[in-house]
């Protein structure tokens, strides 16, 4: 079975018709197909599409394989375009290649369905600890933190700018210590001028005042976002708040963020210094570059560490 052509259109209460993709996994009929990859479950779904883990039979190994609607988020005079531009995002960003960045092999088209092809990696993504009472120890987050930076430091190099730096984004495997970027290129192949949607480019809780006044964006505003999870990651909160997306983005864009230390004691002074230099207003007093934030990140792990498996 394609997967294209479990796409239906069902009868709503009201009598209008509503979209539904159905996967069908019974064990009596054969697992759909996308391309030549041959779905096996479901890992996740979130606002842009549905991630399935698969089997590419032609090297018989695992992938993971990220699905956008192009039906359900554009117009129909808009899909064709949409289309386009997401195999030219996902040929850009198929050429990243950096430990710290998911590998995107193939992308594709079925119909109504756009996909890309990537890394099946272990782990799970950073939200399993931005709780209060689930927070990694300080100089993890600090190790985690610098991976990423050194991800964006490469990908910057190569003109090309996350838009959507957040937990949610990154994936950690505890087992290994590697932390890893997903979603490259998502934000930028969903422009919110041309969707149905009118689908925000970033997460409004991680997006720079730059990104939040719609000015130019760039790595310098992937920092900020990294500086926004760097936070969350350390504290269990955002740095700006709001009782709704319109408040949230006045903050980040005009108010004081919430002093780090004064959520989490203990933390070390470089670690607050970090944190304010990344989360600047102005992108100029931020680091240079994702390598310098690097730098800055694992000397305060060393300052601050002692012992590898020390637990604050």
């Amino acid at each position: 079975h394609q997967l294209a052509a479990l796409s239906e259109r069902f009868p709503g209460a009201n009598g209008s018709t509503v979209n539904q993709t159905l996967v069908l996994d019974s064990p009596v009929m054969e697992l759909p197909v996308l391309g030549r990859y041959r779905l096996e479950r479901e890992l996740g779904r979130g606002a842009v599409g549905t991630v399935y883990l698969a089997a590419d039979p032609a090297i018989g190994r695992q992938v993971a394989i990220k699905t956008l609607s192009l039906l359900e988020h554009y117009e129909e005079r808009e899909q064709e375009a949409a289309a386009q531009r997401f195999m030219k995002e996902a040929e850009a960003v198929g050429r990243l290649a950096h430990p710290n960045i998911v590998s995107i092999h193939d992308a594709g088209r079925e119909h109504d369905l756009a996909y890309l092809v990537m890394d099946y990696v272990a782990g799970e993504s950073l939200e399993a600890w931005v709780q209060k009472n689930n927070l990694l120890p300080v100089w993890e987050v600090l190790d985690i933190t610098a991976q990423v930076a050194d991800g964006l430091d490469y990908a910057h190099g190569q003109k090309v700018v996350h838009r959507d730096v957040k937990p949610g984004n990154i994936i950690y495997d505890r087992d290994s210590g590697a932390a890893k970027i997903t979603d490259f290129g998502i934000a930028r192949i969903l422009d919110s001028k041309q969707t149905r949607t009118g689908t925000v480019l970033g997460t409004p809780s991680y997006m720079s005042p730059e990104q939040v006044a719609g000015k130019k964006i760039s790595g310098q505003s992937d920092q900020f976002s990294l500086g926004v999870t760097l936070y969350q990651l350390l504290t269990g909160c955002l740095p700006f708040s709001g009782d709704s997306v319109t408040t949230m983005m006045y903050q980040i864009a005009n108010g004081k963020m919430l002093p780090l230390r004064k959520q989490r004691s203990g933390l070390p002074a470089c670690v607050s210094r970090l944190v304010n230099r990344a989360l600047h207003k102005d992108t100029a007093s931020r680091y240079a570059n994702g390598a310098e934030m690097a730098v800055a990140l694992r000397k305060c792990q060393l300052q601050f560490r002692g012992g590898r498996r020390k637990s604050a």
